[in-house]
């Protein structure tokens, strides 16, 4: 059996309330032989009468009735899921996926939040923790709106990357050393270290300023969390390199930062699926997210 034509149905339920066809149809905007043939393809169909053909007025039949409540539900739930879409597509409401780093999530995301939920209330954004790996292949299978990824990244089919900032990588270390200002290679390697793991975009951005320097140094310990890693450095554990995503983390006297000589960054992009570019969810936290103020000095 053929499903239910929700514009049939919207005309059974106009006639009723109207109690009249050419009212209906004047309110449908309508021919009076399309309402007509509207309630008659349902009565058809069904078999059996739906309305009362009466004076003064047309009522339904206990069958109508019957449908037409159904159908109250039915037109409001179209209805409200027609509106929904819309408040999606023009980005005042909905839901957008977004995946990042904890770094990220940490230092960046809940400025941008702040901005965004003051100007647009009903956009929910659902963040995962991912490496810029993880974020790009959800993104290929449309199980991700957005990301935020270290750069360089390969393209890829379907998916827009776009640089976003570079922030500078920096020396956080314990505040009872005596350390250098700024942090060279040579000084840096010779202390024990707490870094990122080889799994990390970071992690070789790292490696690269101790090779260049012809450094090799091997870490005490390697985790992929920032805010544990700086609580190892706290505890007099070793030092560390961290970016200082957008912002310096709370005071904590028991660390110390130094920039770093050479200079380090650490360079970021947004990504996002290219059929979703009129997307206005993913517009509206992509206009927060492209907002937000860099650090003095950034090399973006």
């Amino acid at each position: 059996m053929r499903e239910f034509n929700l514009d049939r149905l919207r005309t059974l339920v106009t006639v009723a309330d109207l109690g009249s066809f050419a009212a209906a149809a004047q309110a449908l905007h309508l021919a009076p032989p399309t309402v007509t043939l509207h309630v008659a393809e349902l009565e058809q169909r069904l078999g059996a009468p739906l309305l009362r053909r009466g004076r003064p007025a047309v009522t339904p039949t206990g069958a109508g009735a019957l449908l037409i409540e159904h159908a109250r539900r039915l037109l409001d739930s179209a209805d409200a899921a027609l509106d929904a879409v819309r408040r999606h597509i023009a980005g005042q409401a909905g839901r957008v996926r977004l995946g990042a780093s904890t770094g990220a999530i940490a230092q960046l995301l809940p400025q941008a939040l702040q901005a965004l939920a003051a100007t647009h209330p009903g956009i929910d954004v659902q963040v995962q923790v991912l490496t810029s790996a993880e974020t790009l292949a959800h993104l290929a299978t449309g199980t991700l709106d957005l990301g935020i990824v270290a750069l360089p990244q390969p393209p890829r089919a379907g998916v827009r990357i776009e640089p976003w900032r570079q922030d500078p990588v920096l020396a956080v270390l314990p505040a009872a050393w005596e350390a250098p200002d700024p942090v060279t290679p040579d000084w840096l390697a010779a202390q024990p270290l707490v870094l990122n793991d080889g799994s990390t975009h970071l992690s070789r951005l790292c490696t690269e300023w101790f090779a260049q320097a012809g450094q090799r140094p091997t870490a005490r310990i390697a985790l992929n969390y920032n805010d544990a890693i700086r609580s190892l450095v706290a505890a007099g554990y070793g030092a560390s390199l961290l970016p200082a995503d957008g912002g310096e983390p709370p005071a904590d006297a028991r660390v110390q930062l130094r920039a770093l000589q050479p200079p380090l960054w650490r360079p970021l992009g947004l990504v996002w699926r290219v059929d979703d570019g009129g997307d206005g969810l993913v517009a509206q936290v992509l206009a927060a997210l492209r907002a937000l103020p860099t650090l003095p000095g950034d090399a973006a």
